[in-house]
């Protein structure tokens, strides 16, 4: 709990495995190989990357952090990334560190698998802006074989989308929805002037298209694995409005163990 008394959560209590999982080794990898880019950086610079860029904020958990980056995954799904600068008075050559907690009512809900990714892939956007890297590749009209498999796999819950849902589910990812003819036009914004835009028709099932003037600051791969993301969060919304019905497996395998354990659902895996 931090001293302002928001409540956070470790990608481990949320994991809920009562060992030390992957994930957390995830992390404290990401801390290893990144915080020598905080050291001596120009604060400028650094501030225009998050704010303008990022579409994050600078918070003040009350940790006694040097700085901490906020930013919002979902609506009450925040990530928070907090750096800490102490030079090598412990003689191990690790002179920083920097460490992940989460905060907000749905938070608990994503799983570490996807919340993981999502913050290497925030830890890469932030390194190549500061370095002035371009992105390895940029061809965002072109599936790969896990986004073709993601939407042919996920595409089935959609048809227990009601009309009476629009509002509700834009409010839940945080995106611009339009109910078409035959199907469902899911618009968000995942960074600024970045945008994944998913489509769902009874006819073609689900399709996603990227787009945005900043769109080719991220790498494509990155931004598909964002609108997996934006997909799994849909899945989780249909799933907890739709208990009552007989929904595919795949539903149920987009929380984490720490929330189906309090569901009292068995816990599958992806």
């Amino acid at each position: 709990m931090a001293k302002n008394n928001i409540k956070l959560w470790t990608v481990g209590q949320i994991d809920a495995t009562g060992v030390r999982g992957p994930h957390e080794v995830e992390l404290e990898n990401i801390s290893k190989n990144k915080y020598p880019l905080f050291i001596n950086l120009d604060p400028n610079i650094f501030e225009k990357i998050i704010i303008n860029e990022l579409g994050a904020k600078f918070q003040d958990l009350g940790m006694d952090d040097d700085w901490t980056i906020s930013i919002e995954l979902f609506p009450d799904v925040m990530i928070h990334i907090t750096y800490n600068y102490f030079g090598d008075e412990f003689g191990d050559d690790i002179e920083a560190e920097i460490k992940f907690f989460f905060s907000g009512d749905r938070s608990y809900w994503v799983p570490g698998e996807d919340t993981a990714t999502y913050i290497d892939i925030v830890m890469d956007f932030i390194e190549r802006l500061l370095k002035d890297k371009e992105p390895f590749e940029r061809d965002y009209s072109k599936k790969t074989e896990l986004m073709e498999k993601v939407l042919t796999q996920r595409s089935k819950p959609f048809t227990y989308l009601k009309n009476e849902d629009k509002d509700e589910l834009s409010e839940f990812i945080g995106a611009k929805i339009w109910k078409t003819e035959n199907g469902w036009r899911i618009k968000k914004e995942f960074f600024p002037q970045m945008f994944a835009e998913i489509i769902w028709t009874e006819n073609d099932g689900l399709d996603i298209i990227f787009s945005g003037k900043k769109l080719t600051n991220m790498g494509s791969y990155h931004a598909e694995l964002i609108g997996i993301f934006i997909i799994n969060h849909i899945l989780r919304y249909i799933t907890i409005n739709n208990e009552d019905k007989a929904l595919p497996d795949i539903c149920h395998i987009m929380f984490s163990r720490m929330f189906t354990k309090q569901k009292g659902w068995e816990h599958r895996t992806r």
